[in-house]
């Protein structure tokens, strides 16, 4: 498909750059294709949406501060180098995003964190061990397994989205603000955002109606902000990410199917890992691995029912994804009324629930 069916005009000023407070008073838009207009709620009305056979599932993946600042040392040149992890893929080595991508070299020594407080006086060493496409860079550490977790948490910074990094820093609130409350798998290096909006007093009232709650663990990655540059959907590339679903959670949604209840994403990294996992029947199995799905209008769902997510990017692969669960015209119609009514775009916005177009 043409990337351009996919654009709108977006006004700066609704481009979120704090959450709601509290986070459940963020705003909710009920879209549902078969339906009649649009409803305008707030998040902590999302109880009345749902029944008891429903069950949410949720991405408990847990946010890294995996924006690293430092130099890159060649010899006597050195030049300031920045580096964002999006995969890490063995106990001392990631993937990640350099710039300037360009001027980085496959053998260049990179020292990260200068502070003078931080570990190994003040640097964490790596050395570029490959280079792909796009900045993309294979960093290998000094350090390995725990030690290089600890340290990553020392040097780095909470990497925000571009859209709100360059417009203001990262702060200390960022670090509290950036991470559900539920996050617990450590990997991420970007927060699966609709499920900010969840508060224990939101989890306190869908337990009281019944509604099922399980969790799966998709690593989001850096790869969710790139623009697509081509001119056709077929053309763009996605990144992987590793997730995992265990057995009990399987067997949990396949019984929630057969007796009826509809499965509600919580997020499209929920909504990819399941649909990555699921069969062409509509069961899903135990899934562990390293996922690029890319899905545009024409996917068949197999089993995701209701969608919770917050406003995308224009001509952006999430977007594209919305568009497929609940149809192109259908989500253009619902992102025009979102932005004439004043909802807050992007990772800190509002959030909307999406039922699947038949």
């Amino acid at each position: 498909m043409r990337v351009d069916l996919f654009d709108f005009e977006l006004p700066e000023e609704r481009i979120a750059l704090r959450p709601a407070e509290p986070r459940d008073a963020a705003r909710l838009l009920i879209v549902d294709p078969s339906g009649d207009g649009f409803q305008d709620l707030i998040v902590r009305d999302l109880v009345d949406q749902l029944g008891p056979d429903d069950v949410m599932v949720f991405n408990d993946t847990k946010v890294i501060p995996a924006q690293l600042e430092g130099r890159r040392i060649r010899g006597e040149n050195i030049a300031p180098v920045s580096a964002t992890l999006h995969m890490r893929v063995s106990p001392s080595s990631w993937k990640a995003f350099a710039r300037p991508g360009k001027r980085i070299k496959q053998g260049d020594r990179i020292e990260f964190g200068h502070s003078g407080d931080t570990c190994l006086n003040g640097s964490l060493g790596a050395v570029v061990s490959e280079k792909g496409e796009a900045g993309e860079v294979t960093l290998s550490f000094d350090l390995s397994g725990p030690a290089l977790d600890e340290a990553i948490a020392t040097v780095g910074h909470i990497p925000l989205p571009p859209y709100i990094a360059s417009k203001r820093h990262e702060d200390a609130q960022d670090r509290k603000d950036y991470q559900t409350i539920y996050a617990r798998e450590e990997g991420a290096v970007a927060a699966p955002t609709a499920g900010l909006h969840f508060t224990p007093e939101l989890f306190d009232a869908l337990d009281k109606k019944g509604v099922g709650r399980a969790f799966v663990t998709l690593h989001v990655g850096a790869g969710t902000f790139l623009p697509v540059k081509a001119d056709d959907t077929a053309e763009h590339k996605m990144h992987h990410e590793i997730g995992h679903i265990d057995q009990t959670t399987a067997d949990r949604l396949n019984a929630a199917r057969a007796a009826g209840g509809r499965i509600v994403a919580v997020g499209t990294t929920s909504l990819r890992l399941l649909e990555s996992a699921a069969k062409d029947d509509g069961s899903i199995a135990a899934w562990s691995g390293a996922t690029d799905i890319f899905i545009t209008p024409g996917y068949r769902f197999k089993i995701v029912d209701r969608l919770m997510t917050n406003f995308h990017l224009p001509r952006s692969t999430l977007f594209m994804l919305v568009s497929a669960f609940s149809g192109l015209e259908t989500m253009r119609a619902a992102y025009a009324h979102a932005i004439d009514s004043g909802y807050r775009f992007y990772s800190y916005g509002d959030a909307s629930l999406l039922t699947r177009k038949d």
